[in-house]
C-alpha cells in the first residue's frame, strides 16, 4: 500500500482448516506506527508491538520515516488502515488523527489527545529508582538536570525532589539562564555554571541519558571528578551512549519492550470491538545498569563505606553480618549504629536488600526457576526468598514476573 509509506511486514494467514473447500483466507490488519526509530526508547517500544504480533494474529506494518517535531505524513489522512499506535509529539500530529476514525494508542507522554489511551513509563518510579539509587551511595546533596519542555522531565524532577525531601536531602534543579536548542554547546557551558555552584559531592540525576551525557561533558570543562565529587545517572540505558560516554554513564532501564507489547495488545483489542477512552496505563522501570558514573561511596566513615562495598560485592554468596564484622573489625552494635545514622538500615537489612534487587533482575530478564535464582541471589531456601520477597515488594515472585514481563 504505497500511501503509508515502508511496510515492515505483510502476512496472510488462514482461519479455519487449509485443505477444506470452506477455508477462510484473511488479510491481516494493517496497523500503522507513527513512532520514531532514533532514539533507543522508541526503538524499544517498536520491539515490544513486534514481539505481540509474533506471539498473535500478524499485522501489516507500516512506518514511515517520522521524527518527534515532524508535521503528518502526506499518506495519513487518505489512509484505510484498521489502527495505529502513536507518539503524539506535536499538535499538527495530533490533529490529524483526531480526523481519523480508527482506533488509535497513544504512547508519547505529552498526552495531546486525552480521549485516548494512554502507555507511558512511570515516570514516578524512574525519579524514586534514581534517588534511591544516589541517597543508598550517601549523598547529602542531590540535585535534578532537566528539559522543561518534556511532560516527562517535569514528572521525573517533581518525584526527584520529592523524594529528597522525604530523605531529608537538599534538592537543587537545573534551570537554563535561557532557551537553548537540545545539542548547543552554551548549553553545556551553563550546565557547567550550574554544577560549579553545587555543594559536593552531590548525587545528579539527569532526565535522559544525553542529557547526562551533557552533565558528564560539562563536569570534564570545569575539572570536576565523576563519580567522587558529582554521581551522575542518567535515563534508558542507551548503551551505545552509556558506554560511550566518560566515565561511562548509569542509567534507569524503562521497560519500553512491555509499554510497546501492552500498547500492540490494547490496540489489537480494541480492533476486534473493545471500547475504550482515555485510560492511563504507566510500566515501571526495570532497574539500574550501574556503571562507572555512580560507582562510589559518598561517606565520611570509611569503615561504614567498607563494610557497604563488601556487602554489595559479597551478598548474593550467602554472607551473614558475622562476616562483614570480619571485614570491618567493629562491634556489631557499633556498625549498626553507624549504618543506621547513615544508610537508614542495618547491615542485615543491606544484604536482604542487595538480594531481594538481584531476584528481582534474574525474574525479569530470565527464564530460570525459583530454585535456581534463590540460589544464584544467595538465598538458603527458596521458601525462605518467597516470604522475604513477599514481605518487602508486597507480591510474591511470580506475581513480580508476570507484571514486568510481557
Amino acid at each position: 500500500m504505497e500511501q503509508a509509506g515502508t511496510m515492515l511486514s505483510h502476512y496472510r494467514t488462514a482461519h479455519g482448516k487449509s485443505d477444506g473447500p470452506h477455508s477462510v483466507v484473511k488479510t491481516p490488519l494493517k496497523v500503522a506506527l507513527l513512532v520514531e526509530t532514533s532514539n533507543t526508547y522508541a526503538r524499544g517500544l517498536l520491539r515490544g508491538i513486534v514481539s505481540y504480533i509474533r506471539e498473535h494474529r500478524p499485522w501489516s506494518l507500516y512506518l514511515s520515516e517520522h521524527n518527534r517535531g515532524d508535521r503528518p505524513p502526506g499518506w495519513l489522512a487518505r489512509w484505510n488502515g484498521h489502527g495505529i499506535i502513536a507518539r503524539v509529539e506535536n499538535l499538527s500530529i495530533a490533529e490529524a488523527l483526531r480526523q481519523l476514525s480508527v482506533p488509535i494508542v497513544d504512547v508519547s507522554a505529552a498526552r495531546l489527545i486525552p480521549s485516548l489511551p494512554w502507555f507511558e513509563t512511570d515516570d514516578g518510579a524512574i525519579a524514586h529508582l534514581a534517588a534511591d539509587h544516589l541517597l543508598e551511595r550517601g549523598f547529602r546533596y542531590l540535585a535534578y538536570a532537566g528539559d522543561g519542555q518534556f511532560n516527562w522531565s517535569n514528572w521525573r524532577c517533581e518525584h526527584f525532589q520529592n523524594c529528597a525531601r522525604a530523605a531529608g536531602r537538599q534538592c537543587f534543579i537545573y534551570r537554563p539562564t535561557k532557551g537553548f536548542a537540545l545539542d548547543d554547546e552554551e548549553l553545556v557551558d551553563d550546565l557547567a555554571k550550574w554544577i560549579g555552584q553545587l555543594p559536593k559531592p552531590v548525587g545528579v540525576m539527569a532526565c535522559y541519558d544525553f542529557r547526562a551525557q551533557q552533565v558528564l561533558d560539562a563536569c570534564r570543562r570545569i575539572g570536576v571528578a565523576v563519580p567522587d565529587e558529582a554521581a551522575v545517572i542518567g535515563v534508558d540505558n542507551d548503551d551505545l551512549l552509556c558506554e560511550l560516554s566518560h566515565p561511562p554513564l548509569s542509567s534507569v532501564i524503562p521497560n519500553t519492550h512491555r509499554t510497546g507489547y501492552e500498547a500492540a495488545k490494547l490496540l489489537d483489542e480494541m480492533m476486534s470491538g473493545k471500547k475504550v477512552k482515555g485510560e492511563t496505563h504507566l510500566i515501571p522501570p526495570l532497574g539500574i545498569a550501574t556503571r562507572q558514573s555512580t560507582d562510589v561511596l559518598a561517606m565520611d566513615d570509611r569503615n561504614v563505606a567498607r563494610a557497604v562495598h563488601f556487602i554489595r560485592q559479597h551478598a548474593c554468596d550467602g554472607i551473614k553480618v558475622r562476616d562483614v564484622l570480619k571485614a570491618v573489625p567493629h562491634s556489631r552494635t557499633l556498625l549498626e549504629g553507624r549504618f543506621k545514622k547513615l544508610l537508614g538500615r542495618t547491615p542485615h537489612e543491606e544484604i536482604l536488600r542487595v538480594r531481594l534487587n538481584r531476584v528481582k533482575q534474574l525474574l525479569v530478564e530470565t527464564d530460570l526457576p525459583l530454585e535456581q535464582i534463590a540460589e544464584r541471589a544467595g538465598f538458603p531456601h527458596v521458601e525462605y526468598l518467597s516470604v522475604a520477597f513477599r514481605r518487602e515488594v508486597g507480591m510474591p515472585p511470580s506475581r513480580f514476573r508476570a507484571q514486568n514481563r510481557p
